[in-house]
């Protein structure tokens, strides 16, 4: 394990500022904004803020002021933030990010977790925060192997915890980082203190068989509205898990490609009233989109998607995720079961509704959603 600090050569920041400076823009849709995707006068003002405003140096720095790690887990170099809570009982907790994020989403949470006295909080509810970038994310290695899909890496996060001293521990994640959580406490019940989850995994499915509880009307419509939702917004996921190399090719060679498939998925899955930039920065959507570019990982970002199809969450009969679950249903979220739906397999103890956010709950509202590991995990 050694300490990692970020610097990327200025012949790659250089080379960026030259793709961005002889963009080819497609013809302009008739349609409203965003109802055919990225809206193109939303990419031209990031494009024109990218280019001439934004300055990565400047947020290079303050990522570097988390303390970053390399370790070397089963051959894989996995990259992660490690964050001392103050006091002298903080507790263990393990987040996982999705996609289209990345280790980012969770750094604006990190302050209110690791320090609540600085914002009037008891400091007895202090985290040690631990938030590894997923393998083909950003600055954790590429694998160079199959394979490497959400259970495998609850296997890598367990040895990564292990290694840091951590028996037992909270997991907290949503979309990819809630497939991994759930994995982690399916298979490791013994190590996890206790599960919070923001999003229900796209692959759970409980046993349906003969034996188990008829689907209720209401578990019945939730399943109209996921084939639904698959029909009108799931192109992205199908491509990912079916043949996400086609569009490889095209995102790590265009920056505003990349950043056109990125920031759809932020306008569309969070609670911004239509305005992308009511719930995120500028320069937080373009460090997001930065990691992704000069680490070339979006490629291998999409391969998990594979991964996770071909090891899904599918249930056996008698099978449970016996750990104490905690879900944060925020309204903005892509759709998400009834509580009765989760109960099938999960030990949820904790179901809140509620009132703003949306699919990036961490990186959109960071003080609320500080407050729900607090209200959840303190129990």
């Amino acid at each position: 394990m050694t300490a990692f600090k970020i610097n990327i050569p200025q012949s790659d920041i250089d080379d960026l500022n030259r793709r961005l400076s002889g963009v080819r823009w497609p013809a302009a849709p008739t349609e409203d904004p965003w109802i055919l995707g990225t809206d193109q006068a939303f990419l031209e003002r990031l494009l024109n803020y990218w280019s001439s405003s934004y300055s990565w140096r400047e947020q290079e720095k303050w990522l570097n002021s988390f303390p970053q790690f390399k370790c070397a887990i089963n051959g894989h170099d996995v990259h992660f933030v490690h964050v001392k809570g103050e006091g002298t009982n903080a507790k263990p907790l393990l987040l996982t990010h999705g996609w289209p994020g990345s280790f980012i989403e969770f750094l604006r949470a990190v302050p209110y977790l690791t320090t609540p006295s600085k914002f009037g909080g008891d400091p007895r509810d202090a985290f040690d925060v631990i938030i590894p970038s997923l393998p083909g994310f950003g600055f954790s290695a590429c694998p160079t192997v199959t394979g490497v899909g959400p259970k495998y890496v609850a296997s890598l996060w367990k040895q990564l915890m292990d290694s840091l001293g951590y028996e037992r521990f909270f997991v907290q994640g949503g979309d990819l980082g809630a497939s991994v959580s759930t994995w982690m406490s399916f298979l490791y019940p013994d190590s996890i203190l206790a599960m919070h989850l923001n999003f229900i995994p796209g692959t759970y499915r409980p046993f349906l068989g003969s034996a188990a509880d008829p689907i209720s009307p209401q578990e019945d419509n939730f399943l109209k509205v996921v084939a639904d939702w698959a029909s009108r917004e799931g192109a992205y996921g199908a491509l990912h898990k079916t043949k996400p190399e086609t569009l490889a090719f095209a995102l790590s060679d265009s920056p505003v490609g990349l950043a056109s498939w990125i920031s759809e998925k932020f306008h569309a899955w969070s609670d911004c009233g239509g305005n992308i930039e009511q719930s995120f920065s500028l320069d937080d959507l373009i460090t997001n989109i930065s990691i992704y570019w000069f680490t070339n990982t979006i490629a291998s970002s999409m391969r998990i998607y594979v991964e996770g199809a071909r090891v899904p969450l599918n249930f056996a009969e008698g099978d449970r995720v016996d750990v104490c679950t905690g879900v944060s249903v925020f309204p903005k979220e892509i759709p998400m079961p009834p509580r009765s739906w989760v109960e099938r397999v999960y030990r949820v103890e904790y179901w809140k509704m509620m009132d703003r956010g949306g699919h990036f709950a961490a990186m959109e509202h960071p003080k609320l959603f500080a407050e729900e590991m607090k209200s959840f995990f303190g129990r």
